[in-house]
């Protein structure tokens, strides 16, 4: 590519995070992320296979819109994204993760089976996953208990198996900068798959990071860089993931930025008992069985060296499999994860900084929260 094309593509990027690009969801633009290259459904299909979208076939709701339950003729069970009309966040959306998804092809990442676009109404169709997701199980006293550690280890290698598709092996590369419990779906046999493309970026060439002013994405999940400069990479979805392995391997949520003075954020408390030689006080009881603790420790190790500050520490995607599976015996010493020193001043700071730097309308921050 030319010097002058890349400055182009440079100053689209630009125009996309800053919304001032032409992104409502109108036909030709929908036609510019190549929904045409997908299976199209009819409105009328999709509206028989959800009982006419029925209250009781609604799965959860998201930035996107409402997503329901469908059943075919032939018993084929699906998800439906139905993007709400109103919600320009929701068009966006729908056409980053129509462009993105629509690219992929892995067994741990969510599959597209095709669209709907029919005047005002703009579906994607996924496969249907009956076990719903992580968050479900993991934060559910009674569920968890069916997480044991056998599965919570292929839950975790399998995460780190699509990150590493995403980062290394697809074409374009992936950024996700949304990944948290709720964003990993469960098949019926409990393997995970990473969901919800709607905030991902796309990474062309030899691109290996990009700045936005609309921070998108979860409190407690979010890397520093991220959350207070905009600056998101390939470490930004590794700091993600390493909050996800402490959270598997505890079955505690991270607080992140929100808690009152005397609670613990998970990577603070995880420190703590780290500094204390008293790590195995964060594994869930469920999973404490004695002949796993050295593999159950070694996941917190590398769980707290993608927390870490500095984004030359975190380990890449490839080097956190080569660790969990024990190709690289001996790990370094974590350095301070983010987010633990002076907590409760920096906490309050940082999100009033956000709240008066960032327009709220190019802000998308979700809190941690039950489902």
């Amino acid at each position: 590519m030319s010097k002058r094309n890349a400055l182009k593509e440079k100053s689209r990027v630009l125009q996309l995070d800053r919304g001032e690009a032409d992104t409502t969801a109108s036909g030709e633009n929908l036609n510019e992320v190549k929904l045409h290259d997908l299976p199209l459904f009819s409105f009328s299909k999709l509206a028989n296979a959800t009982n006419n979208f029925h209250s009781a076939n609604k799965l959860g709701q998201g930035g996107f819109g409402p997503v329901y339950k469908g059943e075919f003729r032939d018993g084929k069970e699906i998800a439906v994204k139905r993007l709400s009309k109103a919600s320009r966040q929701g068009a966006e959306e729908f056409m980053n993760e129509a462009k993105v998804i629509s690219h992929l092809q892995h067994r741990n990442l969510v599959r597209l089976l095709g669209c709907c676009v029919d005047g005002e109404e703009k579906m994607l169709i996924y496969e249907y996953m009956p076990n719903t997701s992580l968050d479900v199980f993991l934060f559910d006293p009674l569920k968890r208990q069916l997480l044991d550690w056998r599965k919570r280890f292929n839950i975790i290698e399998g995460i780190s198996r699509g990150l590493l598709y995403l980062h290394r092996d697809s074409r374009p590369r992936i950024i996700h900068r949304d990944l948290k419990a709720s964003n990993i779906l469960l098949d019926e046999e409990l393997n995970p798959k990473i969901s919800d493309f709607g905030m991902a970026r796309i990474f062309g060439g030899k691109q290996d990071q990009a700045n936005t002013i609309k921070v998108v994405g979860t409190y407690g999940y979010m890397s520093p860089e991220y959350a207070m400069e905009g600056r998101f990479s390939e470490k930004s979805d590794v700091f993600s993931f390493g909050v996800l392995l402490l959270e598997i391997v505890s079955s505690r949520k991270n607080t992140g930025f929100y808690h009152d003075e005397q609670s613990l954020s998970l990577l603070r408390y995880a420190w703590k008992l780290w500094n204390e030689n008293n790590i195995f006080a964060l594994i869930d009881p469920v999973i404490s069985d004695p002949s796993f603790h050295s593999e159950i420790l070694r996941c917190i190790q590398v769980g707290l060296l993608c927390v870490q500050e500095f984004v030359r520490d975190r380990p890449t995607m490839p080097t956190v499999i080569s660790m969990l599976n024990s190709e690289i015996v001996d790990l370094p010493t974590p350095k301070q994860p983010a987010f633990t020193e002076t907590q409760n001043a920096l906490d309050t700071e940082s999100s009033e900084q956000i709240r008066e730097n960032r327009s709220v309308n190019y802000v998308t921050i979700s809190v941690i929260g039950g489902r």
